[in-house]
C-alpha cells in the first residue's frame, strides 16, 4: 500500500461537495468513501501535483458509508507517551483466557480487548473497537502498540494482512508475545502476497498454479525470504519463514513453495 494517502489525508479537501476533513477520505455526493481523490485535494501536495490519480485504498474500505476519522498525527511531531492495548480471543465458549489474559497483564496492557468467538466469524466487535481505540489514541499524538498473545488470535491470511494494512494507516504498533512471530513488528512487516497462495488449496492436484512456486513479500522477522539468487524451494520447505506464511495462508508449505507431494528434500552434502 502506497503512502500517498496518507500525504492527501493531511489536507483538508477543498470541493465544496466534500469537505472532509483532515484524516478522512473524500465522500461523494451520496455520502459514500469515493473510490478516489479528488483532484483539487490530491493536488495539493507538492508531489503529487502531476499525478492523474490516487486511488482511495482498501483499508478506507471504499463505497461504504463515509465517516469522519480522527485527525491525523503533525507530521515530525514526536509521540508523547505510550499506550499498550491488549487483544485476547478464544475460539468457543468453552474455552478459558485466562492464559492469554494473565500475559497480556504481564505485559503491561493499559486495557485489555477480549472476547470469545470463531476466527471465521464476519465481525468480531472487540477487536474492532480495540483497532478504533488505537487510532483515537494514536491520532491525540500518543504512540500505540496493540499486544496480543500469538498471531493465531487475529486471523490467517488475507484477513491478517488487511488488519496490518489497517494498523499500517494509523501508526499503530503491532507486538506478539508467543509464537513463531514473537517480537514487536512494524505492521506493513506482516503484510504478505496472499491471495494467490490461499486459491492455491482449491486448484486440482498437479495444476501448474499450483506447482508454480509463490513469491514471498515482506520481512518476517529478522530474515527475508525472497525469489531470487540463492532461493531454493527445497531448502526452504522445513524453514520456520516458510512454516509460519503457509500457516497464515491456510496452505501447506509444499503448495507455498511450489513443489510436489512426493518431493523430498536432499541430505546435506548429497
Amino acid at each position: 500500500m502506497s503512502d500517498d494517502f496518507k500525504r492527501v489525508e493531511s489536507r483538508d479537501c477543498p470541493m465544496s461537495t466534500c469537505t472532509a476533513p483532515a484524516g478522512s477520505p473524500c465522500r461523494t455526493g451520496k455520502g459514500k468513501v469515493a473510490i478516489q481523490y479528488h483532484t483539487a485535494r490530491f493536488r495539493l501536495v507538492p508531489q503529487l501535483a502531476k499525478a492523474l490519480g490516487v486511488p482511495t485504498p482498501a483499508v478506507r474500505k471504499r463505497g461504504s458509508v463515509w465517516t469522519e476519522l480522527p485527525r491525523p498525527v503533525s507530521a515530525g511531531v514526536e509521540p508523547v507517551g505510550h499506550v499498550r492495548l491488549g487483544y485476547a480471543r478464544a475460539s468457543t465458549a468453552r474455552q478459558s483466557l485466562d492464559a492469554q489474559l494473565d500475559s497480556l497483564a504481564e505485559a503491561g496492557g493499559t486495557r485489555v480487548f477480549s472476547e470469545k468467538i470463531s476466527t471465521r466469524a464476519t465481525r468480531r466487535p472487540e477487536l474492532e473497537a480495540a483497532v478504533k481505540l488505537a487510532g483515537e489514541i494514536r491520532s491525540s499524538g500518543v504512540a500505540v502498540t496493540l499486544v496480543v498473545h500469538e498471531h493465531k488470535r487475529l486471523g490467517r491470511g488475507i484477513e491478517l494482512a488487511m488488519l496490518a494494512e489497517e494498523l499500517k494507516a494509523s501508526d499503530v504498533g503491532l507486538e506478539f508475545l508467543t509464537g513463531e512471530l514473537k517480537g514487536s513488528h512494524d505492521p506493513s512487516g506482516i503484510v504478505f502476497t496472499v491471495p494467490h497462495a490461499a486459491a492455491a488449496r482449491h486448484l486440482p492436484a498437479g495444476s501448474p498454479s499450483r506447482r508454480r512456486p509463490l513469491p514471498l513479500a515482506g520481512p518476517m522477522t529478522t530474515s527475508t525470504v525472497r525469489p531470487g539468487a540463492g532461493f531454493s524451494s527445497t531448502r526452504m520447505l522445513g524453514s520456520p519463514q516458510a512454516t509460519v506464511v503457509a500457516h497464515l495462508c491456510g496452505c501447506a508449505t509444499r503448495v507455498l513453495l511450489g513443489l510436489p507431494w512426493g518431493h523430498a528434500p536432499k541430505a546435506a552434502g548429497a
